[in-house]
């Protein structure tokens, strides 16, 4: 489905223009039908624009300077521009929210003149004007009367006691007139930028809305049993946003990619249906959909944890090699979430922060490459999804108060040199991008993460990413080895308890004159040994390290040839060493040379979000058998162990010293 046909879809839910959802659920859900829309009109505010330079330049636009922008930047780094008190932007409301957009426009004081090949875009004093086709997208109009961008993706909530209709950030696309007259039609319906505005509210009605209070946490009783949170990853789309040095297929530019990720909450409310038809964990196992909070950071400290709990984002990318085998080639730092629009509901909250049953809600391209909201995914214990906000980037002298993270354009973004998606070296490989939603006591992590493919292709100055097909629930490791149909001489086992999940997996390929290829895969999902301080809203997470060690059990006195380990960062200073004696083969994490007070001396540990291949190859067919990891920080287990294959004799009755039974 296209994604203007779900903003339809979704608009009509809220209007009221769908059929009424099942009696198990309207027994518990207000009907959405009962609210009925009102058309408000804003005018006057500021309009903020933050470009992306890089990407700009590749397509051949140069921006120049803003005209009559006003003085400093926005906290998101836009520049600023007044909004004329001529006309106004009319907008339909529905339970506290904008539904769409309903007619007239608004004009900015200044803009800019771009300056392309094909002659210059004048955008002073542009307008945003609603399109006629679709309620939700505004066209930005230049002084020729042409829409050569346009924007979506648009999150929004009303403040300030309805007094101001404040668009938190939305994506500014090319259109496909523009692409074609620069000259590169593959940008067509790119995201180019990320825009913001605030804008006074001149007309509106009563709002009648569900009242705030009385949410559906998660643990509290319901009329036939207990309110559970499950995210689900409804879909997901990734777009090249720049590169340092690119020189195309082969080369060693450093190249950024980018998702818009869209999210779905539970709709069950008492009856089992399916929130992602069609994916087989597309159904969730909580037949009651908890309200999840979704506070912006430093926002205050509100219900159910009183903090600034939202949830989080990563993505990641996967090469499957030609041989068979499997690498993390990039993976972003962590995205923090602060707004949710709650479009589609069954029943709508009434609160911009507060995700309620079966809403949805996209966090765009423009917006996920924004330095203000990302920060590293060592802040965060991935587990419980707790935020360590002392001492963190934003809050770096633990004094409650928001501060410049101080990312670069590089920072925290998912980062892959070319030569690992691209050219002769990699001839044959398939790729797949991977997005994860992380909220606080999700019952199922593996409905809130999703795969698509993804190919590569060198068009001049940029890069394409064709595929975008192939979705599936679930992480990128269960495309690898199939935990329910492994196949022969293969294994997938996950590792769950308290401290998070981990699958391992293994694969041993046949070579011919006895040799066999093992190939293990560690995916460490949200494990980590967290070592904090304080409590929340100013908790501390002094570290959260994964895993230091992996081992598997070989046949005394076998030589092992081929030996790899690949952590997918192209820096082999940070490679973990391997051994082979006493039966074992191991590899271990390199020990940090100055290390910190209280920390374990381990450099590149298997933290969380992260996946490890160790390889070799052996004169022995494989047989079942037990492997190893070990602990970064010291606690009980010490070590993780799981039912793999490998090069050594049958184990009869094995015994996990961590409760875990090894099975898949």
């Amino acid at each position: 489905m296209s994604s203007n046909r779900l903003l339809a879809v979704s608009i009509a839910v809220m209007l009221g223009a769908v059929a009424p959802v099942s009696g198990a659920q309207a027994a518990e859900a207000a009907p959405a039908a009962s609210v009925q829309p009102e058309t408000w009109a804003a005018w006057g505010g500021t309009v903020g624009i933050r470009w992306n330079r890089e990407l700009a330049a590749d397509v051949g636009l140069d921006l120049g300077e803003a005209r009559s922008a006003l003085e400093g930047t926005s906290f998101r780094e836009h520049e600023r521009f007044d909004l004329r008190r001529t006309g106004s932007l009319e907008f339909r409301v529905v339970s506290g929210n904008l539904a769409a957009f309903a007619g007239g426009s608004v004009q900015a004081r200044g803009g800019y003149v771009i300056a392309t090949g094909a002659g210059d875009i004048d955008l002073t004093d542009f307008r945003l004007r609603p399109r006629e086709s679709d309620p939700l997208i505004l066209d930005i109009v230049g002084a020729d009367g042409k829409a050569w961008f346009y924007i979506d993706r648009l999150m929004y909530e009303l403040v300030d006691d309805n007094r101001h209709l404040a668009v938190r950030t939305m994506d500014l696309r090319i259109s496909r007139d523009l692409a074609v007259r620069i000259g590169h039609p593959e940008v067509a319906d790119w995201a180019i930028a990320d825009m913001e505005m605030t804008t006074e509210v001149q007309r509106q009605g009563a709002n009648p809305q569900q009242p705030e209070g009385g949410y559906r946490w998660h643990g509290t009783a319901s009329s036939g049993g207990t309110y559970e949170a499950d995210l689900f990853m409804q879909t997901f789309n990734t777009q090249y946003s720049r590169c340092d040095g690119c020189t195309g297929e082969g080369g060693n530019g450093r190249v950024v990619f980018t998702p818009s990720s869209t999210l779905k909450n539970n709709v069950n409310n008492g009856t089992s249906v399916a929130t992602i038809p069609s994916d087989p964990r597309g159904t969730s196992k909580a037949l009651w959909s908890a309200d999840i909070p979704w506070y912006g950071k430093f926002s205050g400290n509100f219900a159910p944890y009183n903090n600034d709990q939202h949830p989080y984002l990563i993505w990641n990318l996967y090469r499957f090699n030609a041989d068979g085998t499997i690498d993390q080639i990039g993976r972003s730092g962590v995205k923090h979430a602060f707004l949710t629009t709650n479009t589609g509901c069954i029943q709508n909250p009434g609160n911009s922060h507060v995700l309620g049953l079966g809403c949805t809600d996209t966090y765009g391209t423009g917006n996920n490459d924004s330095s203000s909201d990302l920060g590293p995914r060592s802040e965060i214990i991935p587990a419980t999804n707790q935020w360590g906000r002392c001492g963190s980037i934003y809050d770096t002298n633990c004094d409650g108060a928001q501060n410049a993270g101080g990312n670069g354009q590089y920072d925290q973004r998912l980062v892959v040199r070319e030569a690992q998606f691209s050219g002769a070296g990699q001839t044959g490989a398939t790729y797949q991008f991977e997005s994860w939603y992380l909220a606080r006591q999700d019952i199922d992590i593996y409905n809130s993460m999703a795969t698509k493919r993804a190919t590569f292709t060198r068009n001049a100055s940029t890069w394409s990413i064709g595929g975008n097909d192939q979705y599936r629930l679930g992480p990128a490791i269960d495309r690898w080895v199939d935990p329910l149909a492994p196949g022969a001489n293969a294994r997938s086992v996950e590792l769950a308890g308290s401290e998070g999940h981990t699958k391992v997996a293994v694969k041993a390929t046949d070579l011919g004159n006895g040799s066999w290829r093992y190939d293990y895969v560690v995916m460490n999902l949200d494990f980590a040994r967290a070592k904090t301080s304080g409590a929340e809203p100013n908790l501390r997470v002094i570290h959260n390290f994964g895993f230091d060690r992996f081992s598997v059990p070989v046949p005394a006195g076998t030589t092992l040839t081929n030996v790899v380990f690949s952590d997918g960062d192209l820096d082999a200073a940070n490679d973990w060493a391997f051994s082979s004696d006493g039966g074992v083969a191991t590899w271990t994490a390199p020990v940090n040379p100055a290390p910190i007070a209280d920390v374990p001396a381990v450099l590149n540990p298997l933290n969380w979000g992260t996946m490890f291949r160790f390889s070799f190859v052996a004169p022995v067919a494989p047989s079942e058998a037990t492997a190893s990891l070990h602990v970064a920080e010291a606690g009980t287990p010490a070590a993780y162990e799981a039912g793999v294959l490998a090069p050594t004799a049958p184990l009869v009755d094995p015994i996990f010293e961590d409760g875990f039974d090894g099975t898949p």
